[in-house]
């Protein structure tokens, strides 16, 4: 590892940016120097103003990873280097607003149906049940489920915030009955151990990849014809929420939002609005002629 790689991560955690955040700074800086051969400290202005060219016209990138891009760039030559540069000022990538794709209850239950690995079944159920992400379904603890109040501690969420889930009854039997297939002292699914290793002595927990592998199979197979993911999962316990007329508030604490409009979206996403807005149109429609 170069010095100026180690001084742009120690910058970061001084920074307090998560783990997955470091990593994707560091390789998009990765990928510039591969990009002009040679160390990112020696990277002009010009040069960096070309690259941005490149992956908007030529590579053509979607605004998301240029968004990343853009920011790992950034705190590179801003905060490591301690530069300031117009050019970093003046990539903006353009703001997409996509409605979030979102699973019937039916839908969820057929595509679960369809995941035969207990570990990733059991996985799966919880982060439904509990409208988890998938590295906070990934991570969770023993010491996280609270019988007594039937509430799931999610501890380190998205900007490092903790917060309580409701527990449903069946997730902590599914939860009580997986566990003691492994036993282990600390994770709810621990990393997957060789033949003749005690599950119990795994020391990490399973990751997040093979979960996304695994539900991608189970909605092939399912023959649900949506562009879902394990992220899907969340969107959708959120408007089965608000569809059954749970309050937005109480939905925007379960989810962890800082903003109660990041979780207005599913507002637009229910059921029961898709069903008033054609009524309303159809009436609106009715007395043209033709």
């Amino acid at each position: 590892m170069t010095a100026l790689r180690q001084r742009m991560i120690e910058d970061l955690q001084l920074r307090g940016l998560s783990k997955n955040t470091q990593i994707a700074y560091v390789r998009v800086v990765r990928q510039l120097a591969e990009y002009y051969d040679k160390s990112p400290d020696r990277i002009s202005e010009e040069e960096v103003r070309q690259y941005f060219l490149y992956l908007k016209n030529d590579r053509q990138i979607a605004p998301d990873s240029l968004g990343v891009a853009r920011a790992g760039i950034k705190f590179l030559f801003v905060h490591t280097l301690g530069r300031e540069w117009r050019t970093l000022n003046l990539v903006r990538p353009p703001r997409e607003r996509k409605l979030p794709v979102v699973l019937s209850v039916a839908e969820v239950h057929k595509i679960l149906g369809h995941v035969r690995s207990p570990r990733f079944r059991v996985c799966l159920n919880t982060i439904y049940a509990c409208g988890l992400r998938v590295s906070e379904g990934v991570n969770l603890q023993v010491r996280d489920i609270d019988s007594d109040r039937m509430v799931v501690h999610v501890r380190h969420g998205k900007g490092n915030k903790d917060r309580y889930v409701p527990l449903p009854q069946r997730t902590l039997e599914m939860l009580r009955e997986f566990w003691c297939t492994h036993r282990h002292p600390q994770w709810l699914f621990p990393f997957p151990t060789k033949a003749g290793v005690p599950p119990a002595t795994a020391e990490k927990p399973m990751c997040a990849g093979g979960v996304q592998l695994c539900f991608r199979a189970a909605l092939e197979a399912s023959g649900v014809q949506k562009e879902a993911s394990v992220h899907t999962l969340r969107h959708s316990y959120a408007t089965h929420l608000l569809e059954v007329g749970m309050d937005l508030r109480v939905i925007q604490s379960y989810l962890g939002h800082s903003s109660i409009q990041t979780t207005a979206i599913y507002v637009h996403l229910t059921h029961a609005t898709e069903e008033r807005a054609a009524k309303t149109i159809d009436q609106l429609m009715a007395d043209l002629t033709w």
